[in-house]
């Protein structure tokens, strides 16, 4: 591990709820973290020579989606460019995603809109990344 890692957090604070798993997931985390709440601009943040966890791509997504009213061209296309400026950085960047369209075809049609919208951005991600792991119930899958 790092000596001084960064936990980039997505997420948007929904409600109370979700604050007070916030709060409880960054006490977990060592004093070592620089714990970095962000839910779309990513690049804004100089991240040169660091190790950076980003958690987590789904989310991220999630508020482009959204704020975009559901236009997942658009919402790919913004994704994407700032993915682009981001990992445009000397850092070492670990991805967390999820892979949501393993499972049935939903019968709501935002949520189709949204699996199709994250699995394109999960292919882009992974189309240049280094190193692709799947985790299956806690094991690593060497993907790429």
């Amino acid at each position: 591990m790092a000596d001084n890692p960064v936990y980039l957090a997505t997420a948007r604070i929904w409600d109370d709820e979700f604050r007070e798993r916030v709060r409880r997931h960054q006490q977990r985390r060592g004093p070592q973290w620089t714990n970095i709440e962000e839910e779309k601009e990513l690049s804004r943040h100089d991240l040169s020579g660091r190790t950076v966890l980003v958690d987590c791509l789904t989310l991220w997504s999630t508020n482009f989606f959204f704020d975009l009213e559901g236009d997942t061209d658009k919402a790919l296309e913004a994704l994407r460019a700032e993915f682009d400026r981001f990992t445009a950085q000397d850092a070492t960047f670990i991805l967390v995603t999820n892979e949501i369209g393993m499972g049935g075809t939903s019968d709501n049609e935002v949520q189709r809109k949204f699996t199709d919208l994250q699995g394109w951005m999960n292919q882009y991600a992974a189309s240049r990344a280094d190193e692709v792991v799947l985790m299956v119930s806690g094991i690593p899958v060497k993907i790429k």
